[in-house]
C-alpha cells in the first residue's frame, strides 16, 4: 500500500475539510455525554483523572476466592440443617432448581464445624475462619448476595466483569479507565494468583474493548514479579537507553500519524517496563519489614504463598498502586467440604486477617477497600457420588452467598441480609452481583450509570443495565 492510499480515519475527519469531527464533538455535548471521565491522552493514557464525586476509597484489594467457599462452614449458622441431616429439604423450598452433580432430592448436611461469636459486635464464624475474629469489628458481612450464573466460568466473569462471556473490561480496568493512575513507578492494577488455574482465565482481568493499557499486568509471586523486565546480560545501560529511545521516536512518530491509542499503550509498556527494573526489586525487598509484621502474616518472605501476597498488596497501596487482585483457587468443594474448607482456610485466613490489621496500622484502611469472597455459594444439599470417588459435598448454589469488605467508606462491625433457615433462599435483602459492583464504584467516587465507554454503537458500563448502590453498606 503507498502513502497516498494509507489514510486513518482521523485524518480524513481532520483533513476533509467539512466540519465532521466539530460536528459530532458538539453532539456530544449537547447530549451531555462528554466527560473528562476515562477521556484518552495521547500524552499519557494513565493520567490522573477526578471521579464524579469524592471517593471514600482510592485503591482496592479484591481477595477473589475461586471455586466458591461454603458460606454455611463459614458465615451462615443454620441450625435447622443440623437437625434435618440425613432428610430431604422439603419440596417447597427446592421448587424447580436443578443441579450438575445432586438431585434435588439429596439429603442434608449440617455445618461440618461450630461457630462461635467474636468481637463487640457478636458476629458469629466458624472454626476454620476464626482468625477474622480479631478483626470482625472492622468487617461488613453481606449475606445475602446472589448470582445469575450457575457454573464457575461464567460467574467468575459476572462477577469481574459484570458480564457472563469473556469480551468484557472487568473491575479494576473501569478503575483505571475512570481515575487513572496515582503512580508512575508500578503498574496502577496488578493481578497475583496464589492458586491454581482459574475457570474464567486471563478475561477476568482483561480490558476488554477498552484500550488495553487498562489491562491488569500480572505479577508471579516470587521474587522475579514480572519476567524479562531485567537487562539481559552483556546489553549495556547506554545500549539500552538508545534502543528504548528509538523505539519510542518510531512509535510516536507512527501515533501521530494513525492516533491508535494501542499504540500508547506500547509505549506506555516499555516506559513501566525500564521503570520496574527499580521499582520491582524495590517492592519485593521486603528488609524493611520488621519481624513482627512478617509473623503477623505468618508468611516467609522467600516463598510464595497468599499471606505474603496480602503483604504485597499492602506494599503495593502505600505505593500508589490503584487495584489489586488476588485470586486464590481450589475452593471448589464437591467433596469432603469439611477438609476442604480447612485447607484453604489454613492457606489464607491468616493473610486476610493480617492485612487488615496492617492497613490499620499504617492509616490505610480507611482509604482502601478490600474485598472477599468468591462466585457463588455452596448447597445445604450433600453431594455423594461413589462413580466419581465424592462424599461429603457441597454443589454450586448462585441463590445466596456471603462476601465481605472492609475500609474504603463502608461500614464494621455489621452483618447485611438474610438467608431462611435452610441457608437456601434470600428472606431479606437481596444482594445481586451487580448492586456489589455499583456500591464499589461508589466507594471510587463514580456513578456506576455515568462511567460509560461508547463501543459497538452504544454505550457500555460494568453493571450494564442494571445495578443499585446499597447504600446501607456505606459509612
Amino acid at each position: 500500500m503507498n502513502e497516498s492510499t494509507n489514510i486513518a480515519r482521523r485524518q480524513f475527519l481532520r483533513d476533509c475539510g467539512i466540519g465532521i469531527g466539530k460536528i459530532a464533538a458538539a453532539g456530544l455535548l449537547a447530549n451531555g455525554m462528554a466527560s473528562n471521565v476515562g477521556a484518552f491522552s495521547n500524552d499519557n493514557p494513565l493520567s490522573p483523572r477526578q471521579p464524579h464525586f469524592a471517593p471514600t476509597a482510592k485503591a482496592v484489594i479484591h481477595l477473589f476466592m475461586a471455586g466458591a467457599p461454603s458460606q454455611l462452614e463459614l458465615f451462615d449458622e443454620k441450625p435447622t440443617l443440623t437437625r434435618l441431616e440425613g432428610k430431604p429439604l422439603p419440596k417447597s423450598i427446592i421448587g424447580d432448581q436443578r443441579y450438575a452433580f445432586i438431585q434435588p432430592d439429596a439429603a442434608v448436611m449440617g455445618p461440618r464445624f461450630k461457630f462461635k461469636q467474636y468481637g463487640q459486635s457478636g458476629i458469629s464464624l466458624g472454626e476454620p475462619i476464626a482468625p477474622l475474629g480479631a478483626v470482625v469489628d472492622d468487617l461488613c458481612f453481606v449475606k445475602s448476595v446472589t448470582t445469575d450464573q450457575f457454573n464457575h466460568a461464567p460467574a467468575q466473569l459476572l462477577f469481574n466483569s459484570g458480564f457472563s462471556q469473556p469480551g468484557r473490561p472487568c473491575l479494576g480496568s473501569w478503575a483505571l479507565y475512570g481515575l487513572g493512575a496515582e503512580t508512575e513507578e508500578l503498574p496502577a492494577f496488578v493481578v497475583m494468583n496464589t492458586g491454581a488455574g482459574l475457570s474464567g482465565g486471563t478475561s477476568l482481568w482483561s480490558s476488554g474493548f477498552l484500550p488495553t493499557h487498562y489491562t491488569g499486568v500480572r505479577f508471579r509471586n516470587s521474587q522475579t514479579p514480572i519476567l524479562n523486565v531485567a537487562t539481559p546480560e552483556k546489553f549495556s545501560a547506554e545500549v539500552q537507553h538508545d534502543t528504548f529511545d528509538l523505539i519510542s521516536k518510531i512509535n510516536q512518530q507512527r501515533l501521530g500519524v494513525v492516533g491508535d491509542p494501542e499504540i500508547s499503550t506500547r509505549m506506555s509498556s516499555f516506559e513501566m517496563a525500564a521503570r520496574l527494573q527499580t521499582s520491582a526489586p524495590e517492592l519485593m525487598d521486603f528488609s524493611d519489614e520488621s519481624k513482627e509484621t512478617i509473623e503477623l502474616y505468618g508468611c516467609d518472605p522467600a516463598k510464595p504463598s497468599f499471606a505474603r501476597a496480602c503483604l504485597l498488596a499492602r506494599r503495593m497501596v502505600e505505593r500508589g498502586v490503584r487495584f489489586i487482585n488476588i485470586y486464590h483457587s481450589g475452593w471448589d468443594a464437591h467433596s469432603d467440604v469439611e477438609g476442604s474448607t480447612k485447607e484453604k482456610c489454613g492457606q489464607t485466613v491468616q493473610g486476610c486477617a493480617a492485612l487488615i490489621q496492617d492497613l490499620k496500622r499504617v492509616g490505610l484502611l480507611d482509604s482502601t477497600l478490600v474485598i472477599w469472597g468468591g462466585e457463588f455459594g455452596r448447597t445445604p444439599m450433600v453431594e455423594t457420588n461413589p462413580a466419581l470417588g465424592r462424599k461429603a459435598g457441597r454443589d454450586h448454589h448462585p441463590q445466596a452467598f456471603t462476601m465481605w469488605m472492609a475500609g474504603g467508606g463502608v461500614k464494621g462491625g455489621m452483618t447485611y441480609g438474610e438467608t431462611d433457615e435452610f441457608g437456601f433462599h434470600i428472606v431479606d435483602k437481596k444482594v445481586h452481583v451487580h448492586d456489589l459492583q455499583a456500591t464499589i464504584l461508589h466507594t471510587m467516587g463514580f456513578d456506576h450509570e455515568r462511567l460509560t465507554y461508547h463501543h459497538a454503537g452504544r454505550d457500555f458500563r460494568l453493571t450494564d443495565v442494571h445495578g443499585n448502590v446499597v447504600r446501607d453498606l456505606l459509612a
